[in-house]
């Protein structure tokens, strides 16, 4: 590929600006990125006030499964205390409410049943998703790469899927003052309709092609757990109005591994997504990794794993991801709730 190829970024995410912006350092001279939005992209996923960052797949920094969670849940702690130890990371059992509540002291609620436990890990944190973007679009207007946003810049929507079940939260934001806290769960999908475009699968979830402008919509049953969880952690706050609520999109391959690839069809189509919830503390590194497999020098053991995997495509299984979600069954939105999104 030589530094004047024409290269077209679809989506003005994680992916797709550390894709541009690594290009550009590398001396591509032609480089457009196509969103609907300017970055911040208002319902894009990488635009938001938190997310979470540690060194395994593992949630962060603090954790209290339930006395009804499954082998599976436990081995999932397990799992992730283990990896902190092999690696001489500093973390700590918390064996029950009492503990939980010595180390968060701000934790006015009961916080969970009887024999629960989880663990501290003070080597994990947050960081603010929607500054980070917007760095690195400033870097990439910098750098010239261009952006072609509105009506201009919208095309066919990647493919997603929505597996928004355990109740955490994040410190208040100092700027904005707001305290966000979701549900990790199976959550829902939301299939094709006559209205949405032919090509669309039928066994394939994805968000309506354009925004309804209905940003504070979730599912009643959603909104019922997200106050009972609050209710265990901060009960004073479980039956204040909401600021805003939303779904969270997550585009989860079944495996949990990113798509870096290209498309076996197109062979000048360069997928690269999947973030399956994980991507974005990836973003230092991200764009290295994808300029290297779209110049086909990745390392052959990424190349493998992030490989454009065709024997999914009639999979409709559970995703099963890495042990973290849990809650009641995935289904699918009913008329009246897709009408609101």
């Amino acid at each position: 590929m030589q530094n004047s190829s024409k290269i077209v970024i679809v989506g003005a995410g994680v992916f797709g600006l550390t894709t541009a912006r690594q290009l550009a350092l590398e001396g591509f001279e032609k480089i457009t990125v196509l969103d609907r939005h300017m970055v911040p992209v208002p319902d894009g996923s990488s635009s938001n006030i938190s997310r979470m960052v540690q060194g395994k797949f593992f949630p962060a920094s603090f954790v209290l499964i339930g006395s009804s969670a499954t082998a599976h849940g436990h081995s999932w702690l397990d799992k992730t205390t283990a990896a902190l130890m092999k690696h001489k990371l500093p973390c700590s059992k918390i064996d029950d409410a009492q503990a939980a509540r010595r180390s968060y002291p701000t934790l006015s609620g009961e916080l969970a049943s009887p024999g629960s436990f989880g663990y501290n890990n003070k080597q994990a944190g947050w960081a603010d998703a929607s500054k980070a973007v917007i760095q690195l679009r400033d870097e990439c207007i910098e750098l010239g790469v261009s952006f072609t946003c509105a009506r201009a810049g919208t095309v066919e929507p990647l493919m997603y899927a929505n597996f928004c079940a355990g109740w955490f939260n994040f410190p208040p934001h100092a700027e904005t003052r707001l305290l966000k806290f979701a549900i990790h769960g199976w959550g829902y999908t939301r299939a094709p309709e006559t209205t949405d475009h032919a090509p669309m699968k039928d066994n394939v979830s994805s968000p309506p092609l354009a925004s309804r402008a209905h940003p504070n919509f979730v599912p009643g049953d959603g909104e019922l757990r997200l106050r009972r969880g609050l209710r265990e952690m901060l009960p004073e706050l479980a039956d204040r109005p909401f600021e805003k609520t939303a779904l969270c999109w997550y585009t989860d391959t079944p495996s949990g591994d990113f798509i870096m690839d290209y498309h076996p069809d197109y062979t000048n189509l360069f997928v690269g997504g999947a973030g399956s919830g994980h991507a974005f503390k990836f973003l230092p590194v991200l764009g290295e990794c994808m300029a290297q497999d779209l110049k086909k020098q990745l390392p052959e053991h990424l190349a493998e794993k992030w490989r454009f995997r065709t024997e999914y495509k009639d999979d409709r299984g559970v995703f099963l991801g890495d042990g973290s979600t849990g809650g009641p069954v995935r289904r699918e939105l009913d008329s009246q709730e897709k009408a609101r999104l």
